[in-house]
Formats: structure tokens, sequence, C-alpha cells
């Protein structure tokens, strides 16, 4: 049983609770192999070994026991390091917050250990997860196990390492611009940003009350090898919590559609330019979704470059009202991406400039929901370039602009609070690294994008865990 760490989160907790292996057997594999790999990848910045050993006895002998057992039970999983764990610091990745150690878990932590999940790490992130490449000023650098000169993504590209690499099944990450998506993208693995309101979001670190930007576009979510642990993972994350006062309770399975669903296929979303390479992966997996029953139809949602805008406005125009003092917390390279991003947004001259954005936001919601009621899912890429070379995005204020540019398909969810999967559909033979493909769709229907991400997985998906190249 040396290589459990190779099995995902589903697998892992029916072998546990039919007492095929124990908790502790499978903890101390993915600590073996965080032991093994890590130091090659630097994914995992905190190993809580001795916590998760106990952890595990515990499960086991809750197991021997008797008794209802929570989805995950005696199964590990690791959380991202801007998210709040009891007892531990929330460090967002720079050196000033290193010793803020907090009180309480965040919600999803307390849901991810109510079902009996045993934390096992925390992972990396670049400073304050406002960067796309995960490269921390406290931690250091995050290392794509596929190709080690090419970006992890981010922010979430610690916990996307460790998935890929078998250092843990199952994890926590965040998006307010792609975070969970991107790094899923560029290391092979799969992950939903839920929809607005789906899961709660709740921290101490760095303040509780939250930017308007982040109450409407950040959301917390899972990220795993699979989507049907990403499925599992969003079951037991979902819910109303009373730390976040706009979460709410909905159902996981809406109300069924009529047959065939249309899948609006989106192979060069405008704005920029699109990789060949990419597209081709699109339209590979609109005809897998094709042969699994979809329509596919070749159409792009309206106003989609307008999206785009409007949330680099809404975003870069929330956060000045913090940027004085959110700058000292960040690293030169932080600094210099983050700058150069924001001298191409146009800032919001005043309220009145604010409140027109919120009507534009409004315009560009209704558009897309009757779009979505036509076309309830969209594919297009993750990114349209491959994964850029590591510190690409800070060297230039040019390469911080094509970052800007590549990651286009991400943030129209963010803005318009859409649930939007990624999973991987292929690779590229030139650089051996992943390609993933998002499904984007109506607001509350996890449900429609994690079916269609999964006849896509079954045709297309990769092989992981994987170990990390030389």
């Amino acid at each position: 049983m040396n290589e459990l760490w190779r099995k995902s989160a589903c697998e892992l907790a029916r072998l546990i609770v039919s007492k095929n292996v124990s908790s502790a057997e499978v903890v101390e594999a993915h600590l073996a192999r965080i032991e093994a790999v890590n130091p090659r990848v630097n994914a995992v910045v905190r190993v809580l070994a001795t916590e998760a050993r106990a952890a595990a006895l515990e499960a086991d002998r809750k197991t021997a026991a008797g008794g209802p057992l929570g989805p995950l039970h005696g199964v590990p999983f690791t959380v991202k390091e801007n998210i709040d764990m009891a007892g531990l610091p929330t460090t967002w990745g720079v050196t000033a917050l290193a010793q803020a150690v907090v009180p309480l878990d965040a919600p999803v932590v307390e849901r991810m250990r109510s079902a009996g999940g045993i934390p096992i790490g925390r992972t990396n992130l670049p400073d304050m997860g406002l960067r796309v490449h995960t490269d921390s000023s406290l931690h250091g650098l995050t290392r794509n196990p596929w190709n080690r000169a090419r970006t992890a993504g981010g922010s979430s590209g610690g916990e996307a390492v460790a998935l890929a690499t078998g250092m843990s099944p199952i994890g926590l990450g965040n998006d307010i611009g792609g975070s969970l998506r991107n790094p899923a993208n560029a290391c092979g693995i799969a992950s939903i940003k839920p929809s607005a309101g789906r899961v709660p979001d709740a921290g101490i670190m760095p303040v509780q009350d939250r930017l308007l930007a982040v109450q409407l576009m950040m959301a917390q979510g899972p990220m795993a090898r699979r989507i049907a642990d990403v499925r599992l993972g969003l079951q037991v994350l979902m819910g109303a919590h009373p730390r976040d006062p706009w979460s709410i309770d909905a159902p996981l399975v809406g109300q069924t559609l009529s047959r065939p669903i249309r899948v609006a296929v989106v192979p060069a979303p405008p704005g920029g330019s699109v990789d060949p390479v990419i597209s081709a992966v699109v339209r590979r997996a609109a005809d897998v979704l094709s042969d699994a029953g979809y329509a596919i139809v070749e159409a792009c949602p309206p106003r989609f470059e307008e999206a785009v805008v409007v949330y680099a406005r809404f975003l870069m125009g929330d956060f000045a009202s913090v940027w004085s003092q959110l700058s000292l917390l960040l690293g030169a390279d932080s600094l210099a991406f983050n700058t150069a991003v924001i001298s191409i947004v146009p800032p919001l001259a005043d309220t009145a400039a604010m409140s027109q954005l919120f009507a534009s936001r409004d315009g560009i919601a209704r558009a897309w929901s009757e779009f979505l009621a036509v076309h309830p899912l969209i594919l297009t890429p993750t990114w349209t370039q491959l994964p850029f070379v590591n510190g690409f995005d800070a060297a230039t204020p040019e390469g911080a602009i094509a970052t800007a540019e590549l990651m286009r398909p991400v943030v129209p969810a963010n803005l318009l609070g859409l649930p939007s999967a990624c999973v991987p559909a292929g690779r590229d033979d030139a650089t051996g690294l992943p390609i993933g493909v998002l499904l984007t769709g109506q607001r509350f229907r996890e449900d429609l994008c994690l079916d269609a991400a999964e006849a896509v997985e079954a045709r297309l998906g990769l092989e992981t865990p994987i170990d990390p190249v030389a």
C-alpha cells in the first residue's frame, strides 16, 4: 500500500471506510510523498505531520467503533496559505504576515474537517495572491512538475502542484481572477470556481471586512486530480454559513433541461491572440461533448471583451482604495507585475464612474443570462497561450500585459458570479505542458459544468499524479 498517494480522494475514502486500509497508512503515504518530491517543486510550505498523524489515529478509532462517518473520513487534504487555519499563520505569502496566527478555521476548512478530512499541509501562493505566477517573497518559487522552466500558474499554484504530484488527493484554493483555474490549467488537474454565494468566504487575515470586489468576485473552492473529487469537495463546502452573510443554501443539482444541452464553443476568445495548439484542444473537447450527446454551436457570449475590461476596472478601481498599504507588503516582482497591469487599466475618476461601471456590469450580466438560457454551457480555453517561462509576467511591462491578455477567458465568470470548471484536455507536444479547458455555466448550475467536464475527462484526461520532471 506504499502508493496510496496515487489514489483519488473518493477511492481513499472508500478504502478507509471499508477498512481495507487505515487512515494512518494513507497519511503516512502522503507524508512520505511530500518528503520525496516537495524539495524539487516547493509546493507545500508547511507540513502538518504531527497533527495529521494524531488525527489519523482518531479517525481509525472512529472507524473501528462504527457509526456514521463523513464523506472524506480519514482522507488528507492541503490548504492554500491564505485560507485561515486555527493556530497557524495565514501568511498570504509575504514576510509581514509570517507570524499572523489566527484563532479560527475558515468555513471551508471547518467543513472539510467536519467531513472527516485531515489537514496535512499548507501550500504556496504569490504575494497577497496578486499574481498568476506562484513565486512568494516569503517561501520562494513553486515549480511546474511538467516543465520546471514554466509557471505553475497562480495564485493557487502550490495547491495545484501538490495535487499533480500526489502529495495531496484534494485541496482548498480560491479565485478572484482565475486562481483556482489558472494553476489547474498549468498543472493538469481539475477545479471549479463556484457560483457567487455557493461556498462561504470568510477570514481574519488580512482583514475581516472585505472590499466590494472581494465580496462579489472571490470564490473559495475545491481542487483535485479528478472531477469526481471536485464534485465531492464542492458538496462538502457548499451552503450558507453565518460568517459569510451573502452565502446561501442551494441544491447542487438543478432543474432537468431539455436534451440535447447546447454548448457554445469559443476556440479563440476575442480580445487577443490564441495559440493554435490551444484552439485545437478546445475543438477536440467540443468533439468529445458532441459524441457524448451535447449540441455544439460555435458562438461567443455577447460583450465578451467588455466583460474583461469591466472586470479589470472594477478590481483595480476597488483595490486602489488600499493600494498604498497593500503595495508595502509586496516583493519586487509582484510589485512590478501589479504596477504594470495598473498602468493599462483606466482609473475610476469618481463615484459616478464606479456607478456607471456597475451599470455596465448589470447589462453584461443580463446579456450573458439571456445567452446562457439558450446555451447553458460555454466551452473556452482556460488560457489562450501556454504557461509562460518563470518570471515572464514581472520581467517587463510587456510581459505583464501579455499575461493579462492570455488569462482573459477566466475573468468573466468572476465578474458575473458564474460557475466555471477547469479540466485537462490535452498536452503540448513541444513543451510537455498540460492544456485545460473551461466549462462555464448558468449561475448555480455547477452540476452542468461538472457533468460536461467529466465527459471531457473520460476521453482526454491526463494520467496523474506524476513525478516532477528533472
